[in-house]
């Protein structure tokens, strides 16, 4: 009854097109959405992709709006200076 609610690690990388090392990677620094972790199997549920998705829309949606009223995209910054005339 559980896996019909819930997804693995390689479900869920297949679902965003990311690898599950990616899924490991968001879990060890706590960052991601939530997960179960039960008998050893990592699962997340459907719920928590859900609203993870939700979030990362929302973070881009106010990154567009801060876009729009400044006028134009930050500029990327370099280290290299030969490279920073090319960028800017």
């Amino acid at each position: 009854m559980l896996q019909r609610h819930c997804l693995n690690q390689k479900e869920l990388a297949r679902r965003w097109g990311i690898s599950h090392r990616t899924l490991e990677r968001w879990r060890y620094s706590g960052q991601g959405p939530a997960f179960l972790k039960l008998g050893g199997r990592v699962l997340y549920r459907l719920a928590d992709i859900e609203a993870f998705e939700q979030s990362q829309l929302q973070r881009a949606l106010k990154i567009s709006e801060a876009v729009a009223r400044a006028g134009h995209w930050p500029r990327r910054l370099t280290a290299d200076p030969a490279r920073a005339a090319r960028v800017c």
